[in-house]
């Protein structure tokens, strides 16, 4: 039977007076480790011990006073902490997790939240627009090229226009092949222009209304000896609307978007329309060009000398 297990424990009341034995001792520690240097001194140490617990009422047998220095003497009640490890700073650590959990929870939270955010201002709304594009650019673009082209080879049958029409589809699918968006949307922009003016029909009239120049002459700057003839016209559709269009001035290299401008034509013609004016007042024969759906030139009927003025 093992020897340990004979030896009676001592009651619970004996260990708690010889812990207070050893705590009134380390309140000053310094008088208790001189006073142990020797038995004497030990002897007059138990005896003040006695007097201040008899001072307090308290009742100590010697025995308990004497395991109480003992207990100093050997560092029984004493906290000894662990030698620093790597266990013991993880287990310091996770004691503590509770102060510092919540800093570490709140800067988690914060970081989620600048990265929600960034996520949405930034590179969803990025990614969708590059989606946006992407589809555009292989799909949109190269639907709508050839769309249009389809559109103006169903409007006319006039070889250039067809030849000038499929270099333009071509060029906008090449430059929508290659990511270039702008030089493809540019593609698209000139085939619209180019299919709406074949849609167009009107005629170039002389303008012969009260107030109002048929026709003007100038001297340029470049033959001060020469004049220049010109016939003041409009355009009008077959609803009798005037249409607005793009001519360029000869004079200062500006082409603008006008609705009367002066054509430029031989003398011949401009002496002719002259004389018909003068007789009554009345342009017999005001149509001077003929603009037919299907077609982008102007079939004229004067000779025109390939300039302009939209200011005079």
């Amino acid at each position: 039977m093992d020897a340990s297990a004979e030896t009676p424990r001592p009651p619970l009341d004996d260990v708690m007076l010889s812990m207070d034995v050893v705590d009134t001792l380390r309140q000053d520690e310094r008088i208790a480790l001189r006073e142990l240097s020797d038995e004497a001194r030990r002897k007059q140490l138990i005896d003040r011990l006695r007097e201040i617990y008899h001072g307090q009422g308290i009742e100590v047998p010697d025995h308990i006073l004497e395991e109480g220095v003992r207990a100093l003497e050997e560092r029984r009640f004493v906290y000894e902490p662990p030698p620093a490890s790597l266990q013991v700073r993880l287990a310091r650590l996770y004691v503590s997790r509770w102060q510092w959990g919540k800093w570490l929870g709140g800067g988690l939270a914060a970081l989620v939240i600048l990265w929600i955010g960034w996520q949405a201002s930034y590179v969803w709304p990025q990614a969708a627009k590059e989606q946006r594009t992407r589809i555009e650019l292989t799909q949109t673009l190269p639907r709508t090229l050839n769309t249009v082209y389809s559109a103006i080879d169903a409007e006319t049958d006039t070889a250039g226009v067809l030849e000038r029409a499929a270099q333009l589809r071509d060029s906008g699918l090449a430059a929508a092949e290659a990511g270039q968006r702008i030089a493809a949307h540019k593609a698209v922009e000139d085939l619209e222009t180019l299919l709406d003016e074949l849609r167009l029909a009107y005629e170039i009239r002389i303008v012969s209304r009260p107030g109002e120049l048929s026709g003007l002459w100038r001297i340029p700057r470049v033959n001060p000896d020469s004049r220049n003839y010109y016939l003041v016209v409009e355009a009008v559709d077959t609803a009798g609307t005037v249409l607005a269009r793009p001519i360029l001035n000869e004079e200062n290299g500006n082409r603008e978007t006008v609705t009367i401008w002066a054509l430029r034509v031989s003398k011949a013609d401009f002496d002719k329309v002259q004389a018909d004016k003068l007789d009554d007042g009345i342009i017999q024969e005001p149509v001077v060009g003929v603009k037919r759906r299907g077609e982008q030139d102007v079939r004229w009927r004067v000779d025109t000398q390939g300039g302009a003025l939209t200011k005079w």
